[in-house]
């Protein structure tokens, strides 16, 4: 399934109640843009809409948070897919819940695919009032 939304950062939280009702309970979501972007402040609104009262932060140098119900957040911008399958993050998206990645590429998604993992991806692309946010989710 793919579409499409259009949105200013304070309509951030309409997108994201509207992306989080396409999502499975156990997903896992490539935000994709330029830096400042808005991908932490979607995984943010992403995380409200989940009911996580957490207060959300990029997990630049962490590159893993996990949160309450079931949010877990992945920040890969300085962390190549060896990496992440060394450190054992692969086995962490077994885990329960929505498994959000920035900055993931091509190659881990295809590999996440191919292991069986309901993937979505966000294209976060900036517009002259706000941002478009193209969803793609598997399976619909």
């Amino acid at each position: 399934m793919k579409t499409t939304l259009h949105a200013t950062l304070d309509e951030i939280d309409s997108v994201a109640k509207k992306i989080s009702k396409l999502l499975r309970d156990n997903s896992v979501v490539f935000l994709r843009g330029d830096l400042a972007a808005g991908k932490t402040t979607l995984t943010k609104a992403l995380a409200n809409a989940k009911g996580c009262s957490n207060a959300v932060t990029s997990p630049t140098f962490s590159i893993q948070q996990i949160y309450d119900g079931g949010l877990h957040h992945y920040d890969l911008y300085q962390c190549p897919n060896e990496k992440f399958m060394a450190m054992g993050l692969l086995e962490s998206l077994e885990e329960p819940g929505w498994h959000i990645i920035e900055w993931g590429d091509e190659a881990l998604e295809e590999l996440l695919r191919d292991y069986g993992f309901d993937v979505a991806v966000v294209d976060i692309l900036p517009e002259e009032k706000g941002r478009r946010y193209e969803v793609k989710i598997d399976g619909f």
